[in-house]
């Protein structure tokens, strides 16, 4: 027996300096659960005095929502929710702390639930244990195989180039195409987005706690930036055509994700797993995702 859990000791690739870094993440997703509410909130009475967001919350809308109290204490437990998760990136690897932001996504719904009075349906159910199952099954896997690797100048570049792109793509369908946009687009691009956050700022704070801010970290930052922005306004549009949890799904999900990929493409995070490790990712994943759509098909807050 004891050989046996000798031998578990060793699969496990976090030290104890990096598990800091798991309960930071779960504060930062009760944070996160809290902010999305209040956020919504103050969204929703800014539409009912307006003429309603049919293309994108226009800069009078933008500027309403300063005035509501709900939206500002929103904006502000969401800031200590980013605080309390790059914190857990300076100790832990992106691809075991940043899925942890699942556990929001039961909070909101729960808490949504409460306030609006209408009750999650068994649909909504089983879409919520998907995303929270897949990821789950991901951090675990993750824990036992995933490494923190360091960042090198190409890893930095490649990463940029693919966020240029990215912008690119999402600033020119959010020009041509926004008046066909529903709740479903915007989650999935503050996700995406929201992703290369992460990766972003992990990038950041590793090489300012070594003292190598050069050119290229200065334009991490920029780019880290004008990804937060875009996202962060295409989850105030979300928010104005869907209900927070359903938000708070694609975020704590596709985020991840699209995070823990760069780990693993770019990054190399998982370079000495095993294949079985690979098949689970897959598959994590694909639950995860899945649930995200089933979500947005079954909500009961949702008009149909």
């Amino acid at each position: 027996m004891t050989t046996d859990l000798t031998d578990l000791a060793a699969e496990i690739t976090i030290d104890p300096r990096q598990a800091i870094g798991i309960p930071l993440a779960l504060i930062g997703a009760i944070f996160l659960s809290l902010g999305a509410q209040f956020q919504h909130r103050g969204v929703n009475k800014v539409e009912a005095t307006t003429a309603g967001v049919t293309s994108g919350l226009n800069l009078r809308q933008l500027l309403l929502l300063l005035s509501r109290p709900s939206w500002v204490f929103g904006t502000l437990m969401l800031g200590l929710a980013i605080v309390f998760q790059l914190t857990s990136l300076g100790f832990a690897p992106i691809i075991v702390v940043q899925p942890l932001g699942a556990v929001a996504l039961v909070m909101t719904a729960i808490l949504n639930a409460r306030v609006s009075r209408v009750p999650l349906n068994y649909g909504s159910k089983v879409a919520i244990a998907m995303c929270v199952g897949g990821v789950g099954l991901f951090v675990t896997v993750a824990a036992f195989t995933a490494v923190d690797k360091p960042v090198t100048d190409a890893n930095l570049i490649t990463i940029l180039i693919v966020l240029a792109l990215v912008l690119a793509l999402f600033g020119l369908a959010f020009g041509f195409l926004r008046s066909k946009f529903q709740a479903i687009f915007y989650i999935l691009g503050a996700g995406v987005l929201y992703g290369f956050v992460a990766t972003l700022a992990k990038v950041v704070i590793t090489r300012t706690k070594y003292g190598d801010f050069d050119w290229l970290t200065l334009v991490c930052v920029v780019g880290l930036v004008a990804a937060g922005v875009l996202g962060g306004y295409f989850v105030q549009n979300a928010y104005s055509s869907g209900p927070p949890d359903l938000v708070i799904a694609g975020l704590t999900v596709i985020d991840p994700l699209v995070a823990v990929g760069i780990g693993i493409v770019v990054l190399g995070e998982t370079s000495q797993a095993p294949a079985w490790a690979g098949i689970a990712f897959v598959i994590a994943g694909a639950v995860a995702i899945w649930g995200v759509f089933l979500l947005a098909r079954y909500h009961p807050g949702l008009d149909r």
